[in-house]
């Protein structure tokens, strides 16, 4: 008989402030995935730096927010895109993978954005997602667009530290959150829209072969977001439209469920606080980051490195 892994309950670390809560102009995003209906925010891609501040974007106002390790809100940037993802890089850059304009520089000191990759040769991304670095400074990231079961063919790229830009899949539905596995041999996908976590090997010359389902989900009114891991292996899975992330072990087994104490949009995760043993949440319906203490540390960032 089916047991139940056991569940906790996250609890808010921070609350989007009212300041920041304030109507908007409309954007392409808010016309087309809130039918114009007005909203304070969609909260997604959270990542840390060195000083332990937690990076977001907010999706529905093309906004770059900062939250201090004692939960205080401010804006870093303000800019005309749909950014999605945010990684940090070593040196401090901050990556962001914008559906609209592609892979951008953020540079944390003068907080201007500039464009790093706007399109692959001659053809426009159908819309970048979330992106990781690996140890080495490769770059991964998802290319999404409007992908799903109806048109698989959300790619992944690879961006390689000298620059070389590599497609390493381009069948997947909707794929969206990137992690590598602690040895960096296994790229894990989030196919959102097949409501499935892909399990990618990378072979020794750095492609990705016999691609496969590592967890097959259920439920959700979105499906499987954002996602990150700890060093032991376990993959947090944040599904939107469920408010849970699920921890999954290395291989494959449900072992804790993570609930959000108010609502259903969990969107993305970062480990990060003392020793790296907190998992951050953006809860993007409600405009919060949730957190929730686990027993093995986060994977080292690469900004961190």
């Amino acid at each position: 008989m089916y047991e139940a892994p056991p569940a906790i309950q996250a609890r808010v670390f921070a609350r989007l402030p009212e300041a920041l809560r304030a109507p908007r102009k409309a954007s392409d995003w808010i016309a087309v995935r809130r039918r114009g209906r007005p909203v304070h925010s969609f909260l997604e891609g959270p990542a840390f730096d060195r000083d332990g501040n937690l990076w977001l974007v907010d999706l529905a106002y093309s906004r770059i927010l900062q939250v201090s390790p004692a939960g205080e809100f401010s804006l870093a940037a303000d800019y005309d895109g749909e950014p999605n993802g945010i990684a940090i890089h070593k040196d401090g850059r901050v990556f962001i993978a914008d559906h609209r304009r592609g892979l951008l520089v953020l540079d944390p000191k003068s907080r201007s954005i500039s464009p790093l990759l706007e399109r692959r040769h001659l053809e426009s991304f159908k819309g970048l997602n979330d992106l990781v670095f690996a140890a080495n400074g490769d770059l991964y990231f998802t290319d999404q667009g409007e992908t799903g079961l109806h048109d698989p063919t959300g790619r992944v790229f690879r961006l390689t530290s000298e620059g070389r830009l590599e497609l390493l899949v381009g069948t997947v539905p909707s794929p969206n959150g990137i992690a590598l596995s602690p040895d960096e041999s296994i790229l894990y996908v989030a196919a959102t829209r097949g409501n499935a976590i892909w399990r990618l090997p990378i072979e020794t010359d750095g492609s990705v072969s016999r691609a496969g389902i590592f967890v097959q989900l259920s439920g959700g009114l979105a499906g499987p977001d954002g996602l990150a891991v700890d060093e032991a292996g376990n993959l947090a899975v944040c599904v939107n439209g469920l408010g849970t992330v699920w921890l999954f072990s290395r291989l494959g087994e449900p072992i804790l469920r993570i609930k959000a104490p108010e609502g259903l949009a969990t969107t993305n995760a970062a480990f990060g606080g003392r020793e790296r043993r907190s998992l951050y949440i953006t809860e993007s319906e409600t405009g919060t980051v949730l957190v929730a203490d686990l027993p093995a540390p986060g994977m080292t960032l690469y900004s961190h490195r």
